[in-house]
């Protein structure tokens, strides 16, 4: 009898693989190997969503812009950081100041939200900046606060707020300061805003005759434009303006 070739065979039958009961067993195996290892990407993946949605609703969130309505500062795809903060610690928007708001209630209906379900989803990607604003959010530069008198234009074609007159090099090449005339006193707790390409912005010019009289409400402003952080080209902090500088309040304060 042959027993070296027995034994062969013996070691042939108990290697993994060889039975059903071998193979299954090194294949739940390698699984059960495998298995945590997707858990915690998953989870890694689940946290750093969590974090960044968190980031963006209460600290920085990045804004897609989606217009050229402030031209030449923002072009149509930049992301500009909104500092959230900016007017969370009794801070108010100043004149000059880029900012974000919700229109809601001043530059559109108060119903203008659409399906909830899809509003809800648009709003988480844009909270991230992978698509573009809500309908009812915009960006625009503020103007006037709450008592100014704007008015435009003067003899030389400026904006005068608080009767004197605005030199804005900030706006669009070959712009004026508006071609609608108008002459308002900005209510208390509201915003006058306007774009920097004036043509090409609906802002509160357009809603002059409307509820609200074209003012935004404080209350709807979502933060300051502080940066532009993608195209990674153009990286900047977005330029501070002294267009503003020797404006001041009603009463003689400064504003």
């Amino acid at each position: 009898m042959d027993t070296e070739a027995l034994h062969t065979e013996r070691d042939r039958s108990s290697a993994p693989g060889t039975d059903g009961s071998g193979a299954g067993e090194g294949s739940r195996s390698v699984c059960f190997r495998r298995r945590p290892g997707w858990r915690r990407a998953a989870a890694l993946v689940g946290a750093c969503a969590v974090f960044l949605l968190l980031l963006s609703q209460f600290v920085m969130q990045p804004f897609l812009i989606p217009s050229t309505s402030m031209q030449p500062a923002l072009e149509v795809g930049d992301r500009v950081l909104v500092n959230k903060l900016a007017y969370r610690f009794g801070s108010e928007p100043r004149r000059g100041d880029v900012v974000v708001f919700d229109g809601a209630g001043s530059f559109v209906p108060e119903d203008a939200a659409g399906n909830p379900v899809s509003a809800a989803a648009r709003e988480g990607l844009s909270a991230l900046g992978l698509t573009e604003p809500s309908d009812t959010d915009f960006v625009k530069r503020v103007v006037g606060v709450g008592g100014d008198r704007v008015v435009c234009c003067d003899k030389g074609g400026r904006l005068e707020v608080n009767g004197v007159p605005v030199d804005e090099s900030y706006l669009y090449a070959g712009e004026t300061a508006s071609h609608v005339p108008f002459d308002i006193v900005v209510r208390q707790g509201t915003l006058w805003v306007m774009g920097d390409h004036r043509s090409r912005s609906r802002d509160s010019r357009d809603h002059l005759g409307e509820p609200g009289g074209g003012t935004v409400p404080l209350d709807r402003v979502i933060g300051r434009a502080d940066w532009i952080g993608w195209p990674a080209g153009r990286w900047s902090p977005l330029p501070p303006t002294g267009a503003f500088d020797r404006v001041t309040a009603p009463d003689g304060a400064h504003g």
